[in-house]
Formats: C-alpha cells, structure tokens, sequence
C-alpha cells in the first residue's frame, strides 16, 4: 500500500509506501468500521423484528398502523 503526499505549494506529488504501524492502524480502523455497520445492522433488524411484532400482536398491517399514526 501506498500514500500520496501532495505538496501545496508546489503542487508536487510523492508517492510512498505505507509503514507497517500505518498498515496496522488501517486494518484497525477497517475492522472498526465493518464492526459498527454489522452492529447498526443488527440493531435495525432487532427494532424492525421488535415492530412487526407489535403489528402481529395488534393484529393490523403497517399500512393501517400508519393510517392510526397519521
């Protein structure tokens, strides 16, 4: 992996390699993000779980729930 460093005042670009710190950090921050999105996943899919459920025990569509809502 590389990075580009870019130069603003000359407008010069550098590309150089990753260190092995900077390599781990961004698998790090990787692993980070996928953990939050399957987490945030879980929980929507819990709070959609947990509406139907409602709905079924209520015995109405959401449709009709938004029409009560509305």
């Amino acid at each position: 992996m590389d990075k580009v460093i870019v130069n603003c005042s000359t407008g010069e670009t550098t590309i150089v390699p990753l260190t092995a710190e900077e390599i781990a950090q961004r698998e790090a921050e990787i692993a980070q993000v996928q953990a939050e999105r399957l987490a945030a996943e879980a929980e929507a899919a819990t709070k959609a779980a947990a509406r139907q459920a409602l709905l079924d025990k209520l015995g109405i569509t959401q449709e009709e729930a938004a029409l009560l809502l509305s």
